[in-house]
């Protein structure tokens, strides 16, 4: 292989590694859930463990440090005692928020359908 083709290879592979990490952060279990909640505007930690069924506090935690550091919120402190922390999206997070939406709808209208699916192929399948 060429000197040449293999640094666009590298290049790349360089460039791709961060799309599919943010695809995974986005796509993740608690990603979407948290994403859609925070575009109601401005939202408390404690309003988004509510919002978000099943989550743990810690999942919850690590899910907004990353999608904060992904550009995806920006986490606001007010100087109140205790301490008030807010979370909203960020314009490229408003942006995503049209897809996911889309994605959920269709995951929503064809629920049935998968269900009927699912159960087809569990009972033809093979033990």
């Amino acid at each position: 292989m060429s000197q040449s083709h293999t640094r666009v290879a590298e290049a790349l592979k360089d460039e791709a590694c961060p799309v599919t990490e943010v695809l995974d952060h986005v796509a993740g279990k608690w990603s979407i859930g948290i994403l859609i909640t925070a575009a109601h505007g401005p939202v408390r930690f404690t309003e988004l463990e509510r919002a978000i069924k099943g989550i743990s506090r810690r999942m919850l935690t690590l899910n907004l440090r990353r999608l904060e550091r992904d550009g995806l919120l920006v986490r606001t402190v007010h100087p109140t005692v205790p301490p008030k922390v807010e979370y909203s999206l960020t314009p490229m997070a408003r942006e995503l928020h049209a897809s996911l939406t889309g994605l959920v709808g269709w995951a929503e209208r064809h629920r049935p359908a998968i269900a009927r699916a699912r159960a087809a192929y569990d009972a033809t399948a093979r033990p």
